[in-house]
């Protein structure tokens, strides 16, 4: 889903003196270690011209910055402009980034602790080498890339504990919670949002993980049940950003999975979820929805229950089905609330230029067009199988990255696609108005440390020049098809 800078053959040898011999490049599944720099040596900082970084969708250049900036000037040329206007501006960016699952837990703590720390820095640090991913999220229990399914307060088939004396982390303290205190010790101020995709199958009405919704008698045991998550990642040193009420409430067909209704999840959040937060001091955000772009419907539902709206921070979206200017349906119905775009999976029979082509174009660009705070990709790592995974779980999901059981990693279409925002965009930035010239999809952003970011995605099928025009001035560049580019540049 990511395509490829074209490089320079003098910085592309230094790049690759800088990358261990265990990475290679995405090949549709190959895991022979190739020398794949995710970055050149060259830190992203920027001078009064426009710095570029490049990603071809043949692969031959991945995530490289260009030797020879683009100079501001004045000199006419019949080319198409995209403006940057930073005085026009839209939703503050929370970050880009993956879903660390319990199987991609169990992949990364394959690694030596040596080269689990050099990818985690690689993944989540700032340095001139790293990507910057500065948003996480995670399951709440198991999901359907789990090995196996669970919650935190599995009980024996009849029994109930409505008490939750039984409630323990334990299932995820050695995978997702180990390595998430390693990012935290690279990013301490990553955000972290969790999502259920199942309650504890006692509270369920058909009594099994798959399917299912959550019995009205148990909606306040379920309430305690995030409370007391909350509370234990805090303990852990975790701090949970935001919840979600239900991973994909209206699929029913997944392991785990649990149906749940726009009209139970608002008398959930308002008579049971969003007292029992207030009554525990919580400011974790609650999220509605958290599913397709074909159903608006549901959270406009949601909040427009007025009991359960003010404790509604806003919706989030998957693209499975619908088109991404749903989220401006709801932003234009609640405009007050926010907007997360919060999962999006690579498949395995995806090509790199195709998947690089149409997710950079809507799971990052349109969603920041259509006022997501942030946006992320699905799973971040799986084996060369594409598990672990759940019996019914996803068998086709590709992860950011493959990590063979030799230690090798591929940095798979997933790692470009989120790495040419999250290493530009750090959290604070803001979208600013930048316009679509014919095929040249794109979107502007303001750093907090006075950077404009551009990034363009050529969705056309033949190389387009265009302007790049700010205050007044402008510079020439062209981007041949299915390439993206990242354009940097100080205000």
């Amino acid at each position: 889903m990511n395509t490829k800078n074209i490089l320079i053959a003098a910085s592309f040898a230094i790049g690759l003196l800088l990358v261990h011999c265990s990475s290679s490049t995405d090949d549709g599944g190959s895991d022979s270690p190739t020398p794949n720099p995710p970055n050149t040596g060259t830190p992203p900082t920027v001078s009064e011209s426009v710095d570029v970084w490049l990603t071809k969708p043949d692969k031959s250049v991945l995530l490289t910055k260009q030797s020879n900036a683009l100079p501001f000037g004045t000199n006419p040329n019949n080319y198409p402009n995209i403006e940057v206007n930073p005085s026009l501006t839209y939703q503050t960016i929370d970050g880009f980034g993956f879903t660390l699952t319990g199987g991609s837990a169990e992949v990364i703590n394959q690694l030596s602790a040596g080269d689990r720390n050099e990818l985690l820095q690689e993944l989540f640090g700032t340095s001139e080498n790293d990507i910057s991913i500065s948003y996480i999220r995670v399951s709440i229990g198991a999901s359907d890339l789990n090995a196996e399914p669970f919650t935190y307060d599995d009980m024996p088939e009849g029994e109930t504990d409505e008490s939750l004396d039984n409630f323990s982390l334990d299932p995820d303290r050695d995978g997702v919670i180990s390595v998430l205190k390693e990012i935290l010790e690279i990013s301490p101020n990553i955000k972290i949002l969790g999502s259920p995709w199942s309650a504890p199958v006692w509270m369920k009405d058909n009594g099994s993980f798959v399917g299912g919704s959550l019995k009205p008698e148990y909606y306040g045991v379920y309430a305690q049940y995030f409370v007391k998550y909350i509370q234990a990642m805090e303990a852990e040193g975790i701090t949970i950003d935001a919840i979600t009420i239900q991973n994909e409430p209206m699929h029913d067909g997944n392991n785990p999975s649990m149906v749940m209704t726009a009209e139970e999840q608002a008398e959930f959040i308002k008579d049971h979820l969003g007292p029992a937060f207030g009554d525990a001091n919580i400011s974790t955000k609650i999220i509605a929805w958290d599913h397709n772009c074909d159903n608006p419907q549901y959270p406009i539902t949601v909040l427009s229950d007025t009991d359960a709206y003010p404790y509604v921070d806003g919706s989030a979206f998957h693209l499975y089905n619908g088109d991404i200017s749903a989220l401006s349906t709801v932003h234009n119905s609640f405009p007050e609330k926010n907007l997360y775009f919060t999962e999006q999976y690579t498949s395995s029979n995806g090509s790199f230029d195709g998947d690089l082509k149409w997710h950079v174009k809507n799971v990052i660009i349109g969603s920041m067009r259509n006022w997501s705070r942030n946006a992320l990709e699905w799973n971040l790592a799986n084996d060369e199988s594409f598990g672990p995974h759940t019996d019914g779980g996803c068998t086709i999901c590709k992860g950011g990255l493959t990590i063979s059981s030799g230690g090798n990693i591929t940095r798979n279409v997933g790692y470009y696609i989120v790495a040419h925002a999250s290493k530009f965009v750090p959290q604070g930035s803001t979208r600013i108005s930048s316009n679509i010239s014919g095929n040249l999809q794109n979107v502007a952003f303001k750093t907090p440390d006075g950077n404009i970011v551009l990034l363009v995605e050529n969705d056309g099928d033949a190389l387009e020049s265009f302007n790049i025009k700010y205050k007044n001035e402008w510079t020439a560049a062209s981007l041949s098809p299915g390439a993206v580019a990242t354009y940097i540049w100080k205000q």
